[in-house]
């Protein structure tokens, strides 16, 4: 059986569905909350509830398991984003907690840039949590990705309400541009389950990123010739847009989040193009050629 967390996100969802279509048994572990989960919808999953800190609940919750995907993460919440907590504790408990009950695999889903040396807190809580997870003992697979889009993702639907919703011109982080690496979550999903299945990735760290680099200013330019919508691009200098995307956050809560692009955008984020294709055969698909469902939504 496999057990899921974050399997309610953006990426678990998906991932979740082709399991299940596949005929693997799912169990998800879910975060005691008074908030309805959004299960998957019309797949059959077992559910576990429990607290990444409950080592007795976890160990229930593990029972008959041999294989876990731990993608759950707190980036998201931007200024709210609960990194020491949900990050680093979650994994070195869990993965703890995996060795003892003899999982056979454990598959955690990182970023590209990860470092404990980073003065970035997601890119620093990353290489942390991956240190604790190589230390438990389990037998480990960690994925580094680029940023993921797909429909209803947190990164081209975030951009495009930032187009459609911002009065005026956009500010974006000014200085040298850095590189990202967007891949499909639908490659990114290929690429988990491939590791799954592949002896070759166990103890490894493996890269998994588009096979086109970009700019924040072009994928900005590219949603708007997505959706239509032209507006015109201001770059600023970064420490002063931080201030202005944490009292954005603080004083208007409904507003289009940003804070977590400036830590995420602030360094290169990419490996080699060809790394999927040498390492799996799988060829990723072309941002360029992908985002219609911007249109759709």
């Amino acid at each position: 059986m496999i057990l899921v967390t974050g399997g309610t996100g953006f990426i678990g969802r998906i991932l979740v569905n082709h399991l299940v279509t596949l005929g693997y048994p799912v169990r998800l572990l879910l975060n005691p909350s008074r908030d309805y989960p959004k299960l998957p919808r019309g797949v059959s999953v077992e559910v576990a509830i429990s607290s990444m800190n409950d080592e007795r609940n976890l160990r229930a919750s593990m029972k008959d398991i041999d294989t876990v995907f731990h993608l759950v993460g707190t980036e998201w919440k931007g200024i709210h984003a609960e990194y020491e907590e949900v990050d680093i504790r979650a994994a070195r408990m869990f993965s703890k907690v995996a060795k003892q009950m003899g999982v056979e695999r454990f598959i955690y889903l990182s970023h590209l840039g990860a470092d404990r040396a980073s003065a970035y807190n997601l890119l620093r809580a990353k290489a942390i949590a991956e240190a604790a997870i190589r230390e438990s003992g389990v037998p480990y697979t960690i994925v580094r990705s680029g940023i993921v889009y797909g429909q209803n993702d947190h990164f081209t639907t975030t951009l495009r309400d930032f187009v459609l919703k911002t009065r005026g011109p956009l500010l974006i982080p000014g200085g040298d541009p850095t590189l990202i690496q967007p891949i499909w979550v639908e490659d990114l999903i290929t690429t988990l389950m491939l590791c799954m299945d592949d002896d070759s990735t166990l103890f490894r760290t493996v890269y998994a990123g588009g096979i086109e680099t970009f700019t924040f200013r072009e994928c900005l330019e590219m949603v708007m010739e997505t959706i239509r919508k032209k507006k015109r691009i201001i770059p600023v200098q970064a420490s002063f847009l931080r201030r202005i995307y944490i009292a954005n956050e603080q004083w208007f809560p409904k507003r289009v989040p940003m804070y977590f692009w400036l830590d995420y955008m602030a360094e290169d984020r990419i490996a080699a193009l060809d790394l999927l294709p040498r390492e799996f055969g799988l060829m990723p698909t072309r941002m360029t050629q992908n985002l219609a469902y911007l249109r759709e939504e």
